[in-house]
């Protein structure tokens, strides 16, 4: 926290009246135009107390989807309600501009830094020069060996239960005998995680077997699968595939697309992530994408950001922090009486986008003050 100087004197002093004298005769309140109101609130940490705030800067390396614009815009709206300024940069799978953005996060007056889907070794290193430059720093979904990084906290979806949601789903649903696609992609933290669950499913079911995998992230990952999928459809023939599972949305998305347009429908989806454009896409009529197992991603931003929020007043945070998951099935969104989205998916699922994690009262009296 910054410390101000108080200058005791009697010129300071006379010269403050004056001011204040000259500012009131005038008609004008004699703050800076621009100037950020001062508040006093009762009840919330000193860092806070005087209404000053926070600059917060999120980096995302993943973009170009949905579930990264939900994200962003979840720990943007938290922070902004807290009073903070709130900046957001994804930098599109181009690992070179993450590492940039970071970089100049280092030197830049933020207060306090989100990392997402920092994957790799130099993410760590990034870490550690923003701590040393002493930034707060909550990192989702990112290298584990960041946790090696005192003071920082790792999150992420509960990625186990994510990948065994969607899973059990398929064993069942084709009573442990299918022939399946699998949509992933290696070197992302998340991705291993749910790999493992896939490596152990197949284990535990001999009757579940692999024809193909693949999987590319990029800026344009959806169009990617939908035109990779499309050309394996073309080699096989109706009846040799059951099911595709797809381990990120961006991968479903572009499957479904490709499986309509081969007018494939005996070939089932289910996946991981959701977003508004997901939702529309399950919901659509012959659509193929049958189950999904989520974390609402707005809530994923909102409760990162309570995270950096409790570090940037003082306060004791985890290490690690898991998001719980929930399967959301095509049949449920069917069976609503509107068309379902991120907000009203809450009247299906029930707990959806909503968690009282890491918000402290005194965050509440924060948002209470800023609501316009």
């Amino acid at each position: 926290m910054k410390k101000k100087t108080i200058v005791k004197s009697v010129f300071a002093a006379t010269l403050s009246l004056s001011l204040l004298l000259t500012g009131c005769s005038s008609g004008n309140s004699g703050q800076t135009a621009g100037a950020k109101e001062k508040v006093s609130f009762e009840n919330v940490p000193e860092r806070f107390a005087d209404g000053e705030g926070a600059k917060i800067k999120v980096i995302r390396k993943i973009g170009g989807d949905d579930h990264t614009a939900q994200f962003l815009a979840g720990a943007k709206q938290e922070g902004e309600a807290l009073g903070f300024e709130v900046d957001v940069f994804t930098a599109n799978g181009d690992s070179a501009k993450f590492h940039d953005a970071i970089e100049q996060a280092v030197t830049q007056d933020y207060d306090g830094v989100i990392l997402s889907h920092g994957d790799d070794a130099a993410t760590v290193e990034g870490v550690k020069k923003l701590v040393e430059a002493g930034k707060s720093v909550v990192t989702f979904d990112s290298n584990p060996d960041v946790g090696s990084v005192e003071g920082v906290t790792q999150t992420s979806q509960d990625d186990e239960a994510l990948a065994k949601l969607a899973l059990d789903q398929l064993v069942k649903d084709f009573n442990g005998e299918a022939n399946i696609v699998y949509l992933w992609v290696d070197g992302f933290p998340p991705m291993v995680r749910r790999n493992a669950v896939y490596k152990d499913t197949l284990s535990g079911n001999p009757g579940i077997k692999e024809v193909e995998r693949f999987g590319v992230a990029a800026a344009d990952t959806s169009v990617q699968t939908q035109n990779a999928v499309a050309a394996m459809l073309n080699k096989h023939k109706k009846g040799e595939i059951d099911a595709i599972f797809a381990t990120w949305d961006a991968f479903a998305i572009g499957a479904a697309r490709a499986i309509q347009e081969a007018g494939r429908d005996e070939i089932k989806i289910y996946g991981i992530d959701v977003s508004n454009a997901d939702l529309q896409e399950i919901q659509a009529e012959k659509s193929p994408w049958k189950y999904t197992a989520a974390v609402d991603p707005k809530l994923i931003g909102a409760v990162n950001l309570r995270l950096l929020a409790k570090k940037l007043a003082g306060e004791e945070t985890p290490e690690t922090y898991d998001l719980e998951a929930s399967l959301i099935s095509q049949e449920e969104l069917r069976e609503s009486d509107q068309a379902v989205n991120m907000v009203n998916l809450a009247d299906i699922i029930e707990g959806w986008g909503t968690s009282s994690a890491f918000e402290e009262d005194w965050m509440k009296v924060l948002k209470d003050h800023y609501q316009k």
